[in-house]
């Protein structure tokens, strides 16, 4: 089926044309700052959560019974549900770090989990025999032994965050979001801008991936020069 002046599909020409008249308004910017700034918030309290609760959850097995059913249920009931429930309880303006957390949370803590459960445990025995103080312990053995576990679910809870995050937006419609502007590029069939926000929400996602996972690398690197 062809399209019909460009209401079906936009060219990449006209792609283009739009996202240049875009970039050059404040109320881009302002989308795009915020929605970054909801989805980021998301991520790092699902990362930090989830490497405390599996650190508690392998000295205290209890905890890691309790979270398991939370943990499958977030994993298996789809986005679009929990977006839908979660409206009820909050605002739609913190709708997406909220969703963003979730779907973050349960592959930042199974991977961390997964890593500690796998770790040299005679090494961390000898570290204690040693005396070596906790906090050298857990910079020298711990982290290191965790790094392709946290490396590999960071890639992937960072995508998750971002495709569910802005689920969130678009269904919520909080004000002055890029879910909002993908949300009304829809209601008036400007398929061209609304090509533009998706081109926009992808290159977002993958320079925040590349940008977080070089930090995580980096860390590495002086923490192994250290």
């Amino acid at each position: 089926m062809l399209p019909v002046g460009g209401v079906l599909i936009a060219s990449p020409w006209d792609t283009a044309a739009r996202l240049s008249e875009l970039v050059r308004g404040i109320a881009f910017w302002r989308s795009l700052g915020q929605t970054f700034g909801h989805i980021a918030s998301g991520f790092l309290i699902g990362l930090a959560l989830g490497a405390a609760l599996a650190a508690l959850s392998v000295k205290f097995p209890v905890v890691e019974d309790l979270l398991r059913p939370y943990v499958f249920m977030v994993k298996s009931v789809p986005v679009a549900s929990f977006i839908v429930i979660a409206l009820v309880w909050m605002s739609s303006k913190s709708l997406s770090v909220f969703i963003s957390f979730l779907m973050v949370f349960p592959v930042i803590y199974s991977n961390i989990l997964q890593g500690i459960k796998s770790s040299d445990r005679q090494l961390s025995e000898m570290a204690v025999v040693f005396r070596i103080p906790a906090g050298k312990r857990f910079l020298y053995i711990t982290l290191p032994g965790l790094k392709s576990h946290i490396v590999s679910g960071c890639s992937t809870a960072l995508g998750l965050a971002w495709k569910a995050g802005v689920a969130a937006e678009v269904i919520g419609i909080p004000y002055g979001t890029v879910g909002e502007q993908l949300y009304m590029a829809k209601v008036h069939f400007d398929t061209a801008e609304l090509f533009a926000w998706t081109a926009v929400i992808v290159v977002m996602s993958i320079a925040f991936e590349k940008f977080f996972l070089a930090m995580l690398r980096l860390f590495y690197r002086r923490l192994e020069r250290s």
